[in-house]
């Protein structure tokens, strides 16, 4: 059976039979083997050389991967204790901090308001500023303490707050026996804050504070000292009843700071400045301050206790 042509589709012309005499002869030379097989040989070397080229590609991208995957970059240096202090006193050199006293004024400014008290001229056509006093924001839809002794008898109560806003006030609710007034503001800034009120449960002597108000009308005023002592009792020179339990602190406090906070270092409210001691008729600080405890003063709002 004829064997069909590896490179082409078409078959050779047989020729006719030549006489015997002819075919003796010589024979027709037929193509050599080596052309025959030229074709061939050329498209596998063609071959090879792609298999190569892509075996070599395949290589370079093996060996690419792994390099990456051995070698992903190079690893953060670890930040050691070392650091961590170097840069702690490095921002202590070159910054500037508040003192604990400022931070703890900065965080309750906000609440501390200005208090005065108007009362009726003798002929009843005028108002006469009767007093002025210091109050703080417990609650921020405008619930105020301050002293009973700065609003008591006042036929009209003006509060002004932190931003200028001023507005009057009622007292809905006093505490004789503490000094304590409830004050609700008729008009409220409208990002007004409240104050953070602390237990005196864990109130030392030696403790530092901040007095913050308005003494002599001046202010918000800030002075810094530290508790004296607990469970004080302290009698006005009135000869009203006697205040008992009371903070005794040596932060300068004059008339005008009643009213006020007594205020931590964490800028937390425990206490609510009511008088000063001054045997003479100065009536003016000498170094015995005394304020109701907190948690007098929330009962007084009916808050729940610490």
């Amino acid at each position: 059976m004829p064997r069909p042509a590896l490179y082409s589709s078409s078959r050779p012309t047989r020729r006719p039979a030549e006489p015997a005499a002819e075919s003796a002869g010589t024979p027709e030379p037929s193509p050599s083997l080596a052309q025959a097989s030229a074709p061939s040989t050329a498209t596998t070397a063609q071959r090879n050389r792609l298999r190569a080229l892509w075996a070599a590609v395949v290589l370079l991208t093996a060996l690419l991967l792994a390099s990456l995957w051995l070698h992903p970059g190079a690893a953060p240096r670890r930040i050691t204790q070392d650091d961590i202090d170097a840069a702690v006193l490095r921002t202590l050199e070159t910054t500037t901090l508040p003192s604990p006293a400022a931070a703890a004024v900065e965080a309750v400014a906000p609440s501390v308001v200005r208090v005065v008290g108007y009362m009726r001229s003798k002929n009843g056509k005028t108002e006469v500023e009767r007093g002025v006093g210091t109050g703080v924001v417990i609650v921020d839809s405008g619930i105020i303490l301050t002293n009973l002794h700065v609003v008591q008898g006042a036929s009209r109560i003006t509060i002004t707050f932190h931003d200028g806003l001023e507005t009057t006030a009622s007292v809905t609710g006093v505490q004789p026996e503490n000094d304590l007034a409830v004050l609700q503001a008729h008009k409220v800034p409208d990002d007004l804050a409240a104050a953070t009120l602390r237990s005196t449960q864990d109130l030392r002597a030696g403790d530092q504070v901040v007095a913050i108000g308005f003494p002599f009308g001046i202010g918000p005023s800030a002075s810094a000292g530290v508790v004296s002592g607990l469970d004080r009792e302290f009698e006005s020179p009135e000869g009203n009843r006697p205040l008992t339990n009371l903070i005794q602190f040596d932060a300068a406090a004059n008339p005008g700071n009643s009213g006020g906070p007594l205020v931590t270092m964490d800028g937390e409210v425990v206490g609510i400045v009511t008088a000063i001691l001054n045997p003479t008729e100065a009536r003016t600080f000498i170094g015995i301050g005394f304020a109701v405890p907190i948690e007098n003063a929330a009962a007084a709002v009916g808050m729940p206790p610490f």
